[in-house]
């Protein structure tokens, strides 16, 4: 066995790439070596606290933090708007703003001077309308260390921003957050890190600026001489003093970088281990309850809904107040585009949309009430369970203590009240699940869209948040979909299911219709049943894969209709059978697999289409079954459904 850290043969490095690597490596070192073999140690501390490296060096730092401010204050905007926002020479855009970064820093001198100079194209306005001088004076120099600073701080913002999936911005919107306060309270908290390592860098390259400085502000002490241009004077004087200041900038420097830790190149800061929730099992059981809260005028409000769904997604969807309708279909089959169409998120569909007697068309995403569970629940990680809970209340003007108070009370009814201080990293998949239902039923929607909410969670873990999630739905006076891919929610939680494909709605009616006679393969499928489209025929179905289905009851000849068999329908035979069965099929035994105490069989054939069996693992071992084994199947005539298309 090999030992962690032993380093094998294959793992050592080419000497064509280790030679050129370390020359590099020492090309960029020895100078910054250079400063610290010449610096004069012992008289290090006369020269930095000399009265002109001192005046220097606060001018520095006056103008290097000015330069930040600004840099912030425009750039912040500018980064968010290059990651966020669609629109024409965006890549031109881009370009300009790293200009000055690749820009010879003299040339950016001149073409400052040339905008903001006494003769540039802004400076005589600014001088006859505000009295303000830009050249020659501290505002100058403020302005040139902007200049050439300002795009580190754009260009890290705007990568944290790319970084930062779009869907936690979605949904403070549709718990009513105005685009503003969501970029105050969940964009900008979300990409600290990249927030402060552009902030950092920035600061460091307005506090070295030189060429734009010396020729757009010239280098008068006191007014507009920071280190750099005190460095380039002492150089002609006294160049043991010029040493020392240029190590106090290198030591600044390396600081920055030190503090940084790899943000800037790429590299991924360390992980953090995710905090485990305290001992005991994931998801009590029963789910503790809280007494339901006293009935306010806002709890008995009732908002029927009518959508017109235009677009890649098109149809007409109108329910009840209290309705839950499961939306079920392939993937692709426009799920999502609908929940999306009706938050106003997406380009790909539009939906009129009236929510009660108010039609939101219209409206903004935050103005639609119209709340989103996504498949994650997408909680904001810097906050509380009980903040997370309370955001879109205090988003509509609730105020601070009365949104707390009402955040908590969801939190008991769904059964994770003394988990309000935990923050989502700290929550396991059901819980957190529960806190973002918790989340967007505080925020008092009219409508509520859930996509795929228990996905992600263990079967044990989503029987009881389904349970959770059932029991609170009841009372709810608006609409909820809810996108899924599993039967069991769409017939456990749904009143109505409605049946997707290619944006077209199949089938729209209760889950007891839909599970009796499903009027789409895939439906059929996702219910476990077998499958096959067909043309009707006077004894059943002439198969669209090849063969015929004798059935009973069929459908007018020529009707374009669907053959549904329960797997448990079909016999498994090792030798043709004898007798009644009307539909009998030689095939071969491709997969098994287990279905809780069952096992199901896939069995292809050249005769008819593929189909699944269920059958005992006892006829199964007595069938001697096994992947390649070659059998017959049967299926009666009268345990054969066919749906009209």
């Amino acid at each position: 066995m090999k030992r962690a850290g032993v380093r094998t043969a294959g793992t050592r490095p080419p000497l064509a790439l280790a030679l050129p690597a370390l020359l590099a490596v020492a090309f960029l070192t020895l100078p910054l070596l250079g400063i610290l073999v010449r610096t004069e140690w012992g008289e290090l501390a006369d020269h930095l606290r000399s009265p002109g490296t001192v005046e220097a060096l606060k001018l520095s730092l006056v103008v290097s933090f000015w330069a930040l401010g600004l840099s912030l204050l425009l750039g912040v905007p500018l980064a968010w708007l290059l990651a966020r926002v669609p629109f024409p020479g965006k890549a031109l855009v881009r370009s300009l703003v790293l200009l000055p970064m690749v820009l010879p820093p003299t040339v950016g001198g001149v073409a400052l001077l040339l905008a903001f100079g006494r003769r540039g194209l802004l400076g005589p306005w600014f001088e006859s309308t505000f009295g303000i001088t830009f050249p020659f004076h501290t505002a100058g120099a403020v302005i040139a260390a902007t200049f050439v600073a300002m795009p580190f701080l754009v260009i890290s913002l705007e990568g944290a921003l790319g970084g930062l999936r779009p869907r936690y911005e979605e949904t403070a919107a549709s718990l009513g957050a105005s685009p503003v306060r969501v970029f105050f309270t969940v964009t900008l908290p979300m990409v600290a890190p990249g927030l402060i390592a552009g902030a950092a860098l920035t600061w460091a390259r307005a506090l070295g600026e030189f060429g734009a400085t010396i020729t757009f502000a010239g280098n008068l002490p006191g007014t507009t001489q920071t280190l750099p241009l005190q460095v380039y004077l002492l150089l002609q004087d006294e160049p043991e003093a010029a040493t020392s200041v240029s190590l106090l900038l290198l030591a600044i420097a390396m600081g920055v970088l030190i503090a940084l830790r790899g943000r800037w190149t790429g590299t991924p800061p360390e992980r953090r281990p995710r905090p485990a929730p305290e001992a005991g099992p994931e998801e009590p059981a029963p789910v503790p309850q809280a007494p339901p809260a006293p009935a306010t005028a806002k709890d008995a409000e009732r908002w029927a809904l009518h959508a017109e769904v235009t677009g890649f997604t098109r149809l007409t969807l109108d329910a009840d107040p209290g309705t839950t309708i499961a939306v079920v279909g392939p993937n692709g089959a426009g799920k999502t585009t609908l929940l999306r169409a009706l938050l106003g998120l997406t380009p790909r569909a539009h939906a009129g949309l009236r929510l009660g007697d108010e039609d939101v068309t219209a409206l903004p995403p935050h103005r639609r009430h119209v709340a989103w569970v996504p498949q994650d629940g997408a909680l904001f990680p810097h906050m509380s369970a009980l903040a997370n809970t309370a955001y879109g209340l205090r988003a509509q003007g609730v105020g601070r203590a009365e949104a707390r108070r009402e955040a908590l009370t969801w939190l008991d009814r769904l059964g994770v009240g003394p988990l309000a201080h935990r923050r989502p990293t700290q929550l396991s998949g059901g819980q957190a699940q529960r806190v973002a239902l918790a989340r967007a039923l505080a925020a008092r929607p009219r409508l509520l869209v859930l996509d795929e909410p228990l996905a992600a969670l263990d079967q044990t873990t989503r029987a009881h948040v389904r349970h959770t999630l059932r029991t609170h739905l009841a009372g709810f006076g608006g609409v909820c979909l809810i996108v899924t891919h599993d039967p069991v929610e769409a017939v456990s939680l749904a009143d109505r299911v409605l049946v997707l494909d290619e944006g077209r709605a199949l089938q729209d009616g209760a889950p007891v219709e839909v599970t009796r006679h499903p009027r789409s393969p895939w439906v059929a499928r996702m219910l476990g049943r077998n499958a096959w489209p067909g043309t009707a025929t006077p004894e059943g179905l002439a198969l669209d894969g090849g063969g015929a289905l004798v059935a009973t009851d069929p459908p007018p000849p020529g009707t374009a209709a669907l053959a549904i068999v329960a797997p448990e329908a079909v016999s498994v035979h090792r030798e043709k059978p004898e007798g009644s069965p009307r539909n009998v099929w030689p095939g071969t035994v491709r997969e098994i697999t287990a279905s809780g105490s069952r096992l199901r069989v896939l069995i292809t054939s050249d005769r008819a289409p593929d189909l699944v069996a269920e059958i005992t693992p006892q006829s199964a071992a007595e069938l001697g079954l096994a992947d390649g084994v070659p059998v017959w199947t049967s299926v009666k005539a009268t345990e054969a459904t066919i749906v009209p298309l």
